[in-house]
């Protein structure tokens, strides 16, 4: 599919047709890249200077527009959690916070390696315990895949969904310590 930015583009459109991909979990993110990079462009406000308000307006709605669609459909928690909306789900939600059990035992498992190593200050076993997270993301990241691509199955999504967003936190956190353990060297 060919993709030309334009100005004028309407500004209601999903994040997938402002970019010209189809709306899945699997996206190509080196045309994500690509189209996101010809809409900056396009939209700069040095291509601007002359122009009226009102083209100034749209380029900078355009530009805003942009920056926040990459920034959503580049990480994968995050385009699951757009997908499902699509959809007229919210995956997260203060009516819709059920987790299965062995998971919730999972994230106190997490929490409690991640606060021993930070107490240790261990970054070897962050490192290991950010290993174990990112796996555990990939997998997750698999499973959305099937069920939004394929199975079209946006109630197993959600969950997988609610996973991967909250792998994500102790992920930034994990990152977090390390650097902080770094500094302190």
């Amino acid at each position: 599919m060919s993709f030309t930015p334009a100005l004028n583009v309407d500004l209601n459109l999903n994040y997938f047709e402002l970019f010209g991909l189809s709306p899945s979990f699997n996206i190509d993110l080196a045309t994500l890249e690509s189209n996101f990079r010809k809409i900056q462009s396009e939209s700069h406000p040095d291509r601007f200077v002359s122009a009226t308000s009102t083209e100034k307006l749209q380029s900078m709605q355009l530009a805003t527009l942009a920056n926040e669609a990459y920034q959503n459909l580049k990480n994968p928690a995050n385009r699951a959690k757009y997908l499902l909306e699509l959809q007229g789900i919210e995956a997260i939600s203060e009516t819709n916070t059920a987790m299965p059990l062995d998971f919730l035992m999972q994230q106190m498992e997490w929490r409690e390696s991640l606060e021993d190593a930070k107490g240790a200050k261990n970054i070897n076993a962050l490192e290991n315990l950010l290993r174990e997270m990112q796996q555990e993301a990939k997998l997750l990241q698999s499973e959305i895949a099937t069920f939004i691509d394929v199975k079209q199955d946006y109630i197993s999504a959600t969950g997988a969904t609610r996973k991967l967003i909250f792998i994500d936190k102790v992920v930034a956190d994990i990152n977090k310590a390390i650097e902080q353990l770094e500094a302190e060297l």
